[in-house]
């Protein structure tokens, strides 16, 4: 498989390369989680990505310089309100990330996450259709020394760099691409 291609949920793969992009939230507070949601969001941002990096890991072993990157988010470092689930589901990711890593790196496969900010996605776009949530998001940006959600392209970017062989010495590492926020928090009076 020398061209990169998708296999409908979210994954993209190649013989060398394997990014982990499938994601998804249902913003709610913990007392109104229920174990569907808590199931879905579990099962869509970390189970499918650990299972398939079983499946994937005999390819990128083979070919003697496997690279996998995780999609993981700043709720991983930092407290958000009404993302519990979510919280815990890219926290799984950072820490599977730093296992595989360790356990991987005998087989040639680096494993790296990133962990974007308020990025300007369709998803975010149906978020802040949602006053509660559009007000969340003012919130994290207006905590964002840089003071803008980030663009996909940035994202993508750093993606990139990590399958570049100019980051052929970096594994376990969570990449934040998030303007600074998880640096600087929420604005004092948020919190």
């Amino acid at each position: 498989m020398d061209t990169p291609g998708e296999d409908g949920s979210g994954h993209r793969w190649n013989e060398r390369h394997r990014v982990n992009n499938a994601g998804m939230t249902i913003p709610k507070s913990t007392t109104e989680v229920t174990a569907q949601d808590f199931s879905t969001i579990m099962g869509t941002n970390f189970e499918s990505a650990y299972h398939f990096c079983q499946i994937a890991h005999p390819l990128l072993k083979a070919s003697g310089n496997g690279n996998i990157v995780f999609n993981s988010s700043i709720a991983s470092a930092v407290a958000l309100p009404m993302h519990s689930v979510n919280a815990a589901s890219k926290s799984a990711i950072n820490q599977v990330t730093r296992s595989l890593a360790c356990e991987w790196a005998k087989d040639n496969i680096r494993v790296n996450s990133v962990a974007p900010g308020i990025i300007k996605t369709p998803l975010v776009e149906n978020l802040i259709g949602n006053f509660e949530m559009g007000k969340h998001m003012d919130d994290i940006i207006a905590g964002t020394p840089m003071s803008r959600a980030g663009e996909p392209k940035e994202v993508s970017s750093a993606v990139a760099f990590l399958c570049l062989p100019a980051a052929s010495y970096i594994t376990g590492q969570i990449i934040y691409v998030d303007g600074g926020f998880t640096v600087n928090g929420y604005p004092p009076t948020q919190q």
